[in-house]
């Protein structure tokens, strides 16, 4: 999942792992090197289990204007959902060079958005009532879009059909809180590259779920305090390292002298 950048000791066999000759894992806060062949069994963990993976595509940025163009539900099971909309307006061209999805396609092509709406909030509402984990990368934008579409076209909220929406994995807050001074991007495609996961066909709402949730997985592979951590755990961790990023980023930017409008709230922001 990691290369090792230089040279060690195998911590199983005690032999010289040579340079990008093996893998890196993180253990009792400390990274350690194995020989391929000598790497521990997995630790059994909410990774092992069933997974569901959930991602969008959509006319812009902003998760309380934006619109609905495409979505995705995966589990590990294999089951796939995939859903084309018609979001009503022009998809801005900006948006349209990201996804590939054009107006007329989606208009031709595309179901109304309430109908995809309720299917999808019906999938997630199932899989996360069973107690199973939902992968969401970068959450507070697709669950905050996903409860903002569901308001706009008078439909049920996500949080209304569940007693909680979780337990959410999100594997961009988990990157940032477990890897804080890694320089570079923390795109999805970014963190496959980390992780040594492959992505075929970016931005397409499948191919980034079913990314998204082997980057889930690959982290409780290399840190075993989150593999082995309960979901209810997990989940709660996840809002504090959310609630503490902000915080930094705060100061931060107050230390520069800028204003900075904080976006609080995981995994659906709050207005």
């Amino acid at each position: 999942m990691a290369p090792n950048r230089y040279a060690g000791a195998c911590k199983t066999c005690g032999n010289t792992v040579p340079e990008q000759g093996g893998e890196l894992r993180k253990d009792s806060g400390a990274w350690v090197v194995y020989h391929v062949d000598c790497l521990p069994a997995p630790a059994p963990g909410w990774h092992s289990g069933l997974l569901g993976s959930y991602d969008c595509e959509t006319t812009g940025t902003d998760p309380f204007s934006a619109r609905l163009v495409s979505a995705a539900f995966v589990t590990s099971a294999g089951a796939r959902h995939e859903f084309l909309v018609d979001p009503g307006v022009e998809i801005p061209a900006e948006a349209a060079a990201v996804h590939g999805i054009s107006t007329e396609h989606a208009r031709t092509h595309g179901v109304k958005p309430a109908v995809a709406l309720d299917q999808i909030a019906a999938l997630l509402a199932a899989h996360l009532t069973a107690g199973a984990p939902l992968v969401v990368f970068n959450a507070p934008f697709d669950l905050t879009l996903l409860e903002a579409e569901l308001e706009r076209n008078n439909l049920r909220a996500l949080r209304d059909r569940v007693p909680a929406v979780a337990p959410i994995v999100d594997p961009l807050i988990i990157d940032r809180a477990l890897d804080r001074y890694r320089k570079g991007s923390r795109t999805l495609e970014a963190q496959c590259a980390h992780y040594g996961v492959v992505i075929e066909n970016a931005h397409d709402a499948c191919a980034d779920a079913v990314a998204a949730m082997g980057v889930a997985r690959a982290q409780a592979l290399r840190y075993p305090d989150v593999a082995e951590a309960s979901l209810v755990d997990l989940h709660a961790r996840q809002v504090e390292w959310k609630a503490a990023a902000e915080a930094d980023f705060a100061a931060y930017r107050a230390r520069r002298g800028e204003s900075f409008t904080p976006e609080p709230g995981w995994p659906i922001r709050m207005r």
